[in-house]
């Protein structure tokens, strides 16, 4: 499951202005009575001429109300942080979520790239043994000299006139010669395949290098996708954070001001909307 991104998070909190009704639960409210009813007592006291008693009801009025408007401040940081730390946590899952999804991603076009520069190695591996075996082949038998070629026939011709001393000399000298241009030609057809063979050899491997430069540009492109990513879900968390910071001062603000200017709705259990607004 995905994580909740640090601008849900910020929405899940409830805004300033909400925030301000300070909702209640059974210990708010009993508290919110009781200062109600002291009030009614303080002013029966004051209408009856007992003003002690009255000196004491608005004494106490007044520790408890500062009390609550410490305990509601209180409240209010405890809440704010909470807050902060779900925008953080949420940043922090989301954060996490980036990397697993970047990482698996990333590691499986490593995997992708390895196995397609495996497969053309091993294809060019196949391609050199057909073209070896296809050099071998087409190897055509060696193209004797004129002067060995006429040195056969003045053999044979002695031979066939039973001078078998001179056609022993000539052939000799024709084996000799037959031997040294069958060396020549033997290396000349073998400095031929090398060549052919190396020139083919740098064609696959051109073609290799190629493919890895393809690989290394769909690397870097990956990476600097991951990082714009990156930047923008940092980005985003920022501005979450800057959102909630405005609302959470403003919340503040609003709150001093009504502490200060003694609108807190200390008799009800409820504060009022429209004080909210007003302030």
């Amino acid at each position: 499951a995905a994580a909740a991104s640090p601008r849900a998070a910020a929405s899940a909190s409830p805004p300033a202005a909400a925030a301000m009704s300070q909702e209640q639960g059974p210990e708010e409210s009993a508290v919110a009575d009781f200062l109600q009813i002291l009030e009614e007592h303080r002013k029966n006291c004051e209408r009856q001429g007992k003003y002690v008693e009255a000196e004491i009801a608005k004494n106490r009025l007044e520790e408890l109300k500062m009390h609550e408007e410490n305990r509601r401040k209180e409240a209010m940081r405890s809440r704010q942080i909470a807050e902060r730390l779900g925008v953080e946590e949420a940043h922090m899952l989301e954060f996490q979520q980036f990397n697993i999804i970047w990482d698996k991603k990333m590691s499986e076009y490593e995997q992708h790239a390895a196995d397609l520069v495996e497969a053309m190695k091993e294809r060019h591996a196949a391609e050199l043994r057909d073209f070896q075996g296809a050099l071998l082949q087409r190897q055509a038998r060696p193209k004797f000299s004129r002067e060995l070629l006429n040195l056969r026939r003045i053999q044979e011709h002695l031979a066939r006139q039973k001078d078998y001393t001179e056609a022993h000399k000539i052939k000799l000298k024709c084996d000799a010669l037959e031997a040294w241009e069958l060396e020549k030609w033997q290396n000349g057809k073998q400095q031929e395949m090398f060549q052919r063979e190396a020139k083919f050899k740098h064609q696959k491997q051109q073609e290799l290098v190629a493919l890895q430069k393809r690989v290394q540009t769909g690397r870097e492109e990956q990476k600097k996708q991951r990082q714009m990513d990156l930047e923008r879900l940092l980005q985003r968390y920022q501005n979450v954070k800057s959102e909630l910071e405005a609302q959470q001062n403003l919340e503040r603000i609003r709150a001093e001001r009504m502490a200060s200017s003694g609108q807190w709705n200390w008799g009800s259990t409820t504060q009022k909307a429209g004080t909210v607004q007003a302030a």
